[in-house]
Order: structure tokens, then C-alpha cells, then sequence
């Protein structure tokens, strides 16, 4: 149950991140990419949202904000 309960967690979490970066790309006029790319990138957003908060003790949300908005999309 637990396991579940993070991976449903994570999932969320990706699911705002793809929200996010879609804003992004909206509020900068470029065209989104495919679903695909969009959701690679949320994920790889998240994993380092993830490590981010394990080193500094932030939390997650507010640090996929912040790289969303400063663009940090790989």
C-alpha cells in the first residue's frame, strides 16, 4: 500500500508538472511539444525536484515551480 501510495504520488506530482511547463510554453507563445517529450520532461523535473528536496529539505512543489520558471527543461 505504500509503494502504491508513491507511485500515485509521483504521478500527481508529474501531472503538475506537466501543467506547469504547458503554462510555460503558453505564457512564452511557443508551439507544445508532443505529449511524449512534454511528460519526459516533467518526469526528469520531478526526479530533480525530488534530489533538490532531499539535499536543501524544500518541498518538492515549490521547487518544480521554480525551475519551470526559470526554464530548466532538459
Amino acid at each position: 500500500a505504500d509503494r502504491r501510495q508513491r507511485q500515485m504520488c509521483i504521478r500527481d506530482r508529474v501531472n503538475v508538472a506537466i501543467r506547469l511547463l504547458a503554462w510555460q510554453y503558453e505564457r512564452n507563445r511557443q508551439p507544445l511539444p508532443e505529449r511524449e517529450l512534454l511528460e519526459r520532461h516533467a518526469r526528469q523535473l520531478v526526479d530533480d525536484a525530488h534530489r533538490i528536496a532531499r539535499e536543501r529539505g524544500v518541498n518538492v512543489l515549490a521547487i518544480l515551480k521554480q525551475m519551470v520558471a526559470q526554464g530548466r527543461r532538459k
